[in-house]
């Protein structure tokens, strides 16, 4: 972690940056203030200014304090959505967004380098403090009053709603809950309290399989709606009414409506290519371009700033929005699907067949092969070679390989092989008009991978 840090101050100087300081936050893994802590002295020690969160702070938080600082940077300590084993560093850009590859590139250059003369300067915190080089910061009023000039919270409150939110033991908990306490609006958290162990469910990943806890609650509480948030909040899963886990394509398609029809704003969508074709309906529908990116906010994020859109969304959970950092935030898509509900007076499930009347019946399926190291050459081979002039009898109209290997069909349908890029797995994807189908597509995709 201390090279890590050394290797970031590096390029903060390198780049002119340093002199704007850098936010560091930290999330509610096991030692992760301890790592913040250890990165924050390497930091000081450089000379750089770090305003250091007291507490586990969403990720989302510390982005918006780096703009909000004008800071030089970010490091937050998170394994954000992975298991309970990992932990890892994240940082971010002056503007709060996830570091171009280009970045990252230059401070691995740095990493290399410190690695090999072991030259790691560090100051103890106290002296930091007493040096002016260390200032504890707590975000939370910050960022919850950027979030209360993005939305109506009040209205939220006046609602009525039952909601029951899963921060997943992260760094989300209790947000919600201080945004909208004090009106008819009733909320019930589970999963509020640290624990680094994630008990009950596999990782922090707002998934269906993770979140049976908050769908029972759902039902037996007859609620309104289930919010989750992953390890570090930057990630948001939606249980309806009837305990029933909507997917992220639908979450985020319900929010492009959401902006466009809704609060009648128009602007370009930015969707990732595991991303479901529903968002080039609504573009055509609301006459909006949409971009196409790699896997990853560091892709999409970019373009959003370049493009001014509107909002831009990935697989995993992952939604920004314009008028807001170009980052991820659970909470503030938590908030704006709430508002949803409210604006139109429908239930989750009664907004999914609302949006099927507009883009017509989209259906989404993955599953994750794990494999190992020794045969990830032959497995790509296989793939790469594969191509067929149709696939489970529609004809393949085109592919490409930008970001894994990609087969779109002649009635819309695709298939998806692709590598994770932080895991063990291989992801397959397919969407499709009919849920047979698309068990068809990934039976393919398996039978291809596994001979």
């Amino acid at each position: 972690m201390r090279v890590c840090a050394q290797a970031i101050a590096d390029y903060l100087k390198e780049t002119g940056l340093a002199r704007q300081g850098l936010v560091m936050g930290y999330d509610t893994r096991f030692a992760s203030d301890d790592f913040a802590a250890a990165a924050a002295g390497v930091v000081a020690g450089n000379g750089v200014k770090v305003y250091l969160c007291p507490k586990a702070t969403p990720t989302p938080a510390v982005s918006f304090g780096i703009v909000s600082q004008k800071a030089g940077g970010g490091i937050i300590i998170t394994a954000s959505h992975n298991p309970a084993r990992w932990n890892g560093l994240k940082f971010k850009n002056e503007s709060g967004s996830s570091a171009a590859p280009k970045v990252t590139a230059r401070i691995e250059e740095n990493i290399t380098r410190i690695l090999a003369t072991g030259k790691i300067d560090e100051i103890p915190l106290a002296q930091a403090r007493e040096q002016g080089l260390l200032e504890y910061l707590d975000l939370e009023p910050i960022y919850c009053r950027q979030l209360s000039s993005l939305i109506n919270l009040e209205e939220i409150r006046r609602a009525q709603l039952k909601i029951v939110i899963d921060p997943m033991y992260g760094a989300g908990a209790g947000y919600f809950k201080k945004l909208l306490a004090g009106g008819a609006t009733k909320l019930i958290e589970i999963n509020g309290v640290r624990n680094p162990v994630f008990p009950g469910i596999q990782q922090p990943e707002p998934i269906g399989t993770n979140l049976s806890r908050l769908a029972a609650t759902v039902k037996k509480e007859r609620a309104s709606v289930g919010l989750a948030t992953d390890g570090d909040a930057d990630r948001l899963g939606v249980i309806d009414e009837n305990g029933t886990f909507i997917s992220a394509h639908h979450v985020f398609a319900l929010l492009c409506l959401y902006l466009l029809e809704v609060r009648g704003e128009r602007g370009p969508i930015v969707k990732t290519l595991t991303m479901s074709n529903m968002i080039y309906r609504l573009g055509e529908l609301f006459n909006v371009p949409v971009y196409e990116t790699p896997v990853g906010f560091k892709y999409v994020a970019p373009i959003m700033q370049s493009e001014q859109a509107l909002i831009g969304g990935e697989e995993s959970g992952g939604y920004g929005f314009r008028g807001h950092v170009m980052e991820r935030d659970g909470i503030l898509a938590g908030l704006y699907f709430l508002d949803l509900m409210i604006k139109t007076g429908k239930r989750p499930s009664e907004l999914i067949d609302y949006l099927h009347s507009k883009v017509g019946p989209h259906y989404y399926g993955r599953v994750d092969v794990k494999f190992r190291e020794s045969e990830r050459q032959a497995i790509s081979k296989r793939a790469r070679d594969y191509s067929p002039k149709a696939i489970d009898n529609i004809r393949v109209d085109s592919s490409d390989t930008r970001d894994g290997f990609r087969f779109m069909l002649a009635d819309t349908s695709w298939l998806l092989i692709r590598f994770s890029s932080t895991e063990p797995l291989l992801r397959l994807y397919a969407e499709s008009n009919s849920r047979e189908r698309v068990g068809r597509l990934l039976g393919l995709a398996q039978e291809l991978v596994k001979a």
